[in-house]
């Protein structure tokens, strides 16, 4: 799965300026990629104000936010990877989201290891229904003519590969 960090940061952004608010974001300084003033840099965080009358070319991407702006009256293009964005926030209020740590998802990783050990083999997983054994023994019943309610079973699935 895609991180949720950048269309949480899209969605909060656009509903501060909704409700006339000026967006702050909070940056660890300190990751790869980015590129903020350091003489405005603080414990390794630094606080930038990104609402539409401070910043130009204003871009909150899925790998970054991105903006032109001007600091001491020098142009400079702030690059923010979404991993050292740590918080979005109004600056009236203080309302707003700090993003934690996301995990790896585990389902990713299963994916991942799956096609690779399926490239591996030179064979592509397949999924095959099963019938549980409830519903077995009800087809079997049915067939011997039994006037026996038929239960349901829980379908499942096997990968086969």
């Amino acid at each position: 799965m895609l991180s949720s960090r950048p269309y949480l940061a899209r969605a909060l952004y656009e509903w501060l300026l909704d409700n006339e608010h000026t967006p702050y974001i909070v940056v660890d300084a300190e990751r790869e990629g980015v590129n903020v003033p350091r003489q405005s840099v603080q414990n390794g965080q630094i606080v930038l104000n990104i609402a539409p009358s401070a910043v130009r070319d204003l871009y909150i991407e899925n790998a970054a936010v991105t903006f032109g702006a001007r600091f001491s009256g020098q142009p400079m293009q702030v690059i923010v990877p979404m991993d050292a964005l740590i918080a979005l926030y109004a600056r009236e209020n203080g309302v707003g989201m700090v993003f934690g740590h996301e995990p790896v998802m585990p389902e990713a990783e299963a994916s991942e290891s799956d096609d690779t050990q399926a490239q591996d083999d030179g064979e592509r997983p397949a999924l095959e229904s099963v019938e549980s054994p409830d519903a077995e023994e009800a087809s079997e019943s049915e067939s011997e003519g039994d006037d026996a309610p038929r239960t349901k079973g829980r379908p499942s699935l096997r990968v086969v590969k």
